[in-house]
């Protein structure tokens, strides 16, 4: 043990160079942990297909999330000897790489229309390597442990022949058609986009109120409405069925305000009778309400704005004016008519492009579709049958209504960037849906008797499209691949709520359609990471963090505890630089147990057990007569702690099984069993120290197993220093997950005595040592109430206390760990009495801790007088801070104008102060008393 170790935990000297080791070794791969016979043969496979982020630009907290959970996952399943495989990629990322590509293009004073096609193509593929490299980089530094030897991307050839075969099957069954439809148009970016693609953004515009007059008639019906343009595209206005105010209206016509087109006066049950006027005008053409008010009544669909959101030539007299502009006029010419009865303020929900940020246009066009509902009939049947669970379950409402209510896919987009679609058309307009052109003017041959011209789709596919097939295209499918048949279905799809219906319902419908199978058995929904002010991070707010500057500061390990921890399924989390701060303090106290752990190994013998499984090897246990109490508590304290952990982490609740971990390693392993073993470890006696030595050793390679899905870097780097382990096991990734052990004497004994070091394995419901547990807490307890008393008298942390202890029934105990209790509560060893009999409380300043009275000495305490002054003072302190704060948190101007974060910030302080009052106060009213 002569090679020195740093003072504190470095993750730079660490982390890189453990990553690319791990990756070397193959240790990622199923097959190196089948070699290995690390993995067990009769387990099945445990499979994570990456959900793969867009190679638009580096990563964000968004994808840490996802990679830290995944990882868990996958390093927890990799120890339980469950055949691992995590594949990992990245998306092509249709509308937002074209964007991001086109903006950099116009930086230069280009255009993708100068380059063309082709070019552009080449161009984009350029981008697609650099930021490829740039993600892959952050991954690996994050630790993510994925099979890099199968990464895919979506436009890889393999995943280009599955999205053509899948189409071309699709289009054979009639599931794919070509259609006239109402879909969400960029005007900027000049392409259809999806639902998720939209963003709702709530903003103060205005209700307008007009006359929708009669035609031949003086009466009129009041109409609200928030877009007065819109009304040069109604065909029909609609009241409520069983609107006594409209009814006798119902069958009649009414006249389009500054255009005299006459439209039909509707009945639907659709329309909101508390919402404006209780009378809606009907657009079919740019709303997606008025569309399906509109198919249900055979109304026409008028389009009034082109592809650059301007008014066309339906719009009459306003031909060429955007739709602000096109408002603006709309509403004073019907002002100048006399056709307007109010406008007032009114918050307005507006769709805009993720994307570009634009506000989108709802349009009619022709564009290719999927049809869903017996897909989607499917899909919902195999959540409701347990095929696939959803954590938390409380998405699977949300995951039903989306599939009931469903509406046919837009998969077509106006881009050059993506899967072409597969189509091909002849000189009469009719298609030929092909694998590849050569096949396609097969059949047109065939159709027309010659070679005829054809010309492709120029189209591209709905980015989601290729990813709804990424669990199965990315075993091989649709050819019958050896990954194919052994890795799918996959065992978990972990990902944010945020996609459920978008992704999630996708690939399951595509599952099921294609291959005959669930694409997984769990979904895991995490929840999202939001700034501390509780907003949500995303790159068109300009609030995204990259996850290096986090990993640079504090390292990969903080970074990944700080969001595993701070998790539940399906829950936001908000991050802040203290929860960061702890846990890189954290990795650096396990750093200095294990170091304090070395300086007393070089005279102490650590046998290995000799398990039948070489990855379960770990240090054996010294015979049970030889373990103390604080050997005993601690090991009963790990076989609870790894019982509890690995039921937390089977029941998805992983931040509550981290926080488990870090109490137990910080506070009940670093805080109490560390300090109690320094006295056995300063002992003459070398089987003493022997002892304690092996037990602490075995507890902290326990430990190490236990933290390694969270810390992978820091707990790598301890076990490779550990003596004697890595030659079985060569590294922690590759060591068995703490099965429960029994701490009850007995079993310890069993355990340890087997004379070739084999360890039994016990049940889960084996017993405790109770009785240590109950002994190691009552010593807590009185340790506990004597460094209150040295608090609350400001003691000098270090001076020796004189004290007297009394109990009937636990006398002998505390004579047995006299030089315990005075270790841990720095007595005077020489002025400490314990006994059975009571003894005068004058000297003494006593307490009772259950059946033990504890009494330290009064003499060379602060007197009581001066005592009661400064506690007064402190109170009197404290209450005019918490008033100071108070009155801020209830200033509403305060509250109104100061961010977010500041607001939370004071309501903490407020609380802690609080908090800090209520104690003090009452050490004051014991002072008194």
């Amino acid at each position: 043990m002569t090679d020195a170790l740093s003072r504190t935990y470095n993750p730079r000297e660490h982390e890189e160079r453990l990553c690319a080791w791990w990756e070397r070794q193959g240790y990622f791969r199923p097959e190196t942990q089948a070699a290995l016979a690390q993995a067990d043969p009769d387990k099945a496979p445990f499979v994570i297909s990456m959900p793969p982020p867009n190679v638009t630009g580096a990563l964000h907290l968004g994808h840490a999330i996802m990679d830290a959970v995944e990882d868990f996952l996958i390093r927890y399943k990799r120890m339980q000897g469950f055949p691992t495989l995590w594949v990992p990629g990245t998306d092509h990322a249709g509308i937002a790489t074209q964007s991001v590509v086109e903006q950099h293009l116009a930086d230069a004073g280009a255009s993708r229309h100068d380059l063309g096609r082709a070019a552009f193509e080449e161009e984009v593929w350029a981008w697609k390597e650099e930021y490829h490299g740039r993600i892959s980089r952050q991954q690996r530094r994050m630790g993510v442990s994925c099979d890099w030897t199968r990464e895919r991307f979506t436009l890889d050839p393999g995943l280009s022949h599955a999205v053509r075969a899948s189409f071309v099957q699709l289009y054979a069954e009639g599931l794919i058609y070509r259609g006239h439809y109402l879909i969400n148009w960029s005007p900027t970016l000049q392409t259809a986009v999806s639902d998720l693609e939209v963003e709702y953004e709530e903003m103060e515009g205005t209700l307008y109120t007009f006359k929708y007059r009669l035609a031949h008639s003086a009466d009129y019906i009041p109409v609200a409405t928030t877009r007065p343009e819109t009304i040069l595209g109604d065909t029909a206005v609609a009241v409520h069925p069983e609107d006594e105010r409209y009814a006798r209206y119902i069958g009649r016509e009414a006249v389009v305000p500054l255009l005299e087109r006459t439209v039909p006066v509707i009945a639907d049950a659709a329309v909101d009778r508390e919402f404006g006027t209780g009378a809606l005008k009907i657009t079919p053409g740019h709303d997606p309400t008025d569309y399906a008010i509109g198919q249900r009544h055979g109304l026409p669909s008028l389009s009034i704005f082109d592809r650059e959101a301007n008014l066309n030539a339906e719009a009459g007299p306003f031909q060429g004016l955007s739709r602000e502009e096109g408002r603006r006029q709309v509403w004073a010419a019907m002002e100048a008519q006399d056709l307007t009865l109010d406008a007032q303020p009114h918050a307005v929900r507006v769709p805009r492009s993720q994307r570009s940020g634009e506000i989108i246009e709802p349009l009619l066009s022709t564009q290719w579709f999927v049809r869903m509902q017996e897909m989607a009939r499917a899909a919902a049947e195999a959540v409701r049958s347990g095929r696939i669970e959803i954590i938390p379950q409380r998405f699977e409402s949300v995951y039903f209504h989306w599939l009931d209510n469903i509406r046919d896919w837009c998969i077509s987009r106006q881009l050059w960037w993506g899967h072409r679609i597969p189509v091909w058309y002849g000189p009469d307009g009719r298609q030929f849906c092909a694998m590849d052109e050569a096949d396609a003017r097969a059949q047109a041959r065939r159709h027309y008797g010659a070679d005829a011209p054809l010309e492709q789709d120029p189209d591209v596919l709905d980015t989601w499209y290729s990813s709804a097939l990424w669990p199965f295209s990315t075993l091989g499918w649709p050819q019958r691949t050896d990954d194919l048949a052994r890795y799918y279905p996959t065992s978990v799809l972990e990902t944010g709520y945020d996609i459920l219906f978008f992704w999630v319902a996708r690939m399951i419908m595509m599952g099921l359609k294609l291959t005959g199978d669930v694409p997984f058995r769990t979904v895991y929904l995490h929840g999202l990471v939001r700034v501390e002010s509780g907003a949500k991070m995303s790159k068109s707010r300009g609030n995204t963090v990259d996850p290096l500057d986090i990993v640079q500061e504090f390292g990969a390990d903080a970074l990944r505890y700080a969001l595993l921890t701070g998790i539940a399924p399906g829950n936001d989390l908000k991050l802040n630089r203290n929860r960061l701060e702890n846990n890189r303090n954290f990795a650096n106290k396990m750093w200095n147990a294990f170091r304090f752990l070395r300086t007393h190994l070089a005279d102490a013998e650590l046998p290995l057990t000799r398990p039948a499984n070489a990855f379960a090897t770990t240090y054996r246990l010294p015979e049970s007569q030889s373990l103390g109490l604080a050997d005993r508590w601690v090991l009963a304290r790990l076989q609870a702690v790894a019982n509890e952990t690995t039921r937390l982490a089977d029941a998805w609740q992983i931040g509550e099984a981290g926080a488990l971990l870090y109490d137990f390693l910080w506070h009940e392993l670093c805080d109490w069993y560390l300090e109690a073993a320094k006295v056995n470890l300063r002992s003459a006696e070398r089987p003493v120290r022997q002892a304690t030595a092996r037990v602490l050793a075995y507890v902290l390679e326990r430990g190490l197993r236990l933290l390694h899905p969270f810390m992978p870097f820091l707990t790598e780097a301890i076990w490779q220093a550990m003596p004697g382990l890595t030659a079985p096991v060569p590294s922690v990734m590759l060591a068995r997950w703490p099965e429960p052990a029994p701490a009850d004497p007995q079993a310890l004994e069993d355990f340890a005595q087997d004379k070739n070091g084999n360890v039994t394995i016990h049940s889960h419901k084996a017993p405790a040592d109770a009785q240590a547990l109950e002994d190691f807490a009552l010593l807590q307890k009185i340790v506990r109430a004597v460094r209150n008393l040295r608090a609350e008298y400001k003691l000098d942390p270090g001076q020796r206390l004189p004290a007297r202890m009394a109990s009937v029934r636990r006398a002998a105990l505390l004579v047995a760990n006299r030089d315990l209790l005075c270790a841990l509560a720095r007595l005077d060893a020489a002025a400490l009495d314990i006994g059975p009999e009571p003894f005068d409380d004058a000297p003494y300043i006593a307490v009772a801790v259950e059946d033990v009275t504890v009494g330290v000495a009064r003499a060379g305490l602060p007197d009581p007088a001066a005592e009661r002054q400064r506690l007064e003072s402190a109170v009197q302190d404290l209450r005019q801070r918490l008033a100071r704060s108070q009155a801020l948190l209830a200033n509403d101007a305060f509250r109104a104008k100061a961010p977010a974060e500041v607001v939370s910030r004071e309501q903490d302080k407020s609380q802690r102060l609080t908090q800090e009052l209520e104690q003090l106060a009452r050490r004051l009213q014991a002072a008194q008393a």
